[in-house]
């Protein structure tokens, strides 16, 4: 018996602790809180593009389904963070990790900085697309300003963020300033990114703060006439084009100055930043696509500079070896990883900073 009081003191830190992981959880409607990341409102409030009012190329509308860069940001002072989230069913891709393709990448402010928080991670086995997963828990007490980024390369059809049944969840003001379009192939969508929140337009944003839209389309960016069209119809302060990654140098000479003519009608003096394509590895040994390579990367700085010289405000960047040079840097020759992501914004970050700053865009 005299062993009693330690048991009963022991049974009563278990049940507190059971009690402690069992805790109620209450979902909210995260189409609710905020939503941000849209170059133009959509019906359907995880789609970039609303395909029912604009034409958009062929190949195209099953991206524009994909809420690549959209986030939903939010307050609360909850110490835990949950969601339960539905995507499409889309077939694991051969070159992303499933967490960027189908998961949730929280980040928490911390002293004015972003802070990876933790991620959601997604139920990848068979079809089952109803994920169900904690993000983050015992954090401290206190409010945080949360920003949670959605699924890479899946359609995101449900979303649910789960805190502590007595914590209050509030919708919260777009953190991000200014309004920069970036408009581009698989690169700039973040394939091969970690995570949903690595691709190199939201790692933009969190750097400098500036609200960076991401309009990237796996393998579709070849300057159609429907995309002129639709952002044209964007109010922006500047646009950042990775554009010249899909095309050949013979469809860059066809279609770039239609191109611009298009966007220049609504926006005649709003900055207008193409990149030079990245220097693929798939070039090192294969004489075909080093050729290729060769001269689509002549094509994009022949048209850029050209156009140049009667617009003022029109600026190409090619800071050289994108990717470095320790061929370390992709997933599969073309799209980079983290690690490439951070070679590319160490290149092209200052002198995009640098054009903006003219315009005052800080």
């Amino acid at each position: 018996m005299k062993h009693l009081p330690l048991l009963l003191l022991l049974g009563g830190l278990l049940s507190a602790s059971a009690a402690r992981s069992a805790d109620p959880v209450r979902y909210v409607d995260a189409a609710t809180l905020t939503v941000i990341g849209k170059a133009l409102p959509t019906e359907q409030p995880y789609n970039r593009i609303d395909t029912t009012r604009f034409r958009v190329p062929a190949k195209t509308p099953g991206y524009c389904y994909h809420p690549t860069g959209l986030a939903v940001v939010f307050r609360t002072d909850s110490r835990t963070i949950r969601a339960r989230w539905e995507t499409s069913g889309k077939n694991p891709s051969d070159n992303m990790a499933a967490v960027a393709q189908k998961g949730l990448d929280l980040y928490i402010r911390n002293n004015g900085e972003w802070v990876f928080a933790g991620v959601g991670r997604p139920k990848i086995n068979g079809k089952n697309d109803r994920h169900d997963a904690a993000i983050i828990s015992n954090m401290a007490e206190g409010e945080k300003e949360c920003l949670l980024y959605l699924p890479l390369y899946d359609q995101l059809k449900k979303l649910e963020i789960g805190v502590d049944e007595k914590s209050v969840i509030t919708p919260m003001e777009n953190p991000f300033r200014h309004k920069i379009v970036v408009h581009g192939s698989s690169i700039t969508h973040g394939i091969a990114a970690g995570r949903a929140g690595m691709a190199y337009s939201s790692r933009l944003g969190r750097d400098t703060g500036l609200y960076c839209i991401n309009l990237g389309f796996s393998g579709q960016c070849t300057m159609q006439p429907e995309f002129a069209s639709y952002l044209s119809r964007v109010e922006a302060d500047a646009f950042v084009f990775d554009c010249f990654s899909n095309p050949s140098a013979e469809v860059i000479n066809e279609r770039f100055d239609a191109f611009v003519d298009t966007i220049r009608r609504t926006h005649p003096t709003t900055p207008l930043i193409f990149l030079q394509t990245i220097r693929r590895e798939t070039r090192n040994f294969s004489t075909r696509i080093e050729k290729f390579e060769r001269e689509k990367q002549a094509a994009a700085e022949a048209q850029v500079r050209d156009r140049m010289k009667t617009d003022k405000n029109i600026y190409f960047v090619d800071p050289g070896d994108l990717l470095g040079s320790d061929h370390i840097a992709t997933a599969d020759g073309t799209h980079p990883t983290d690690l490439g992501f951070t070679y590319m914004l160490d290149r092209i970050e200052p002198q995009i900073r640098k054009i903006l700053g003219k315009y005052g865009i800080r």
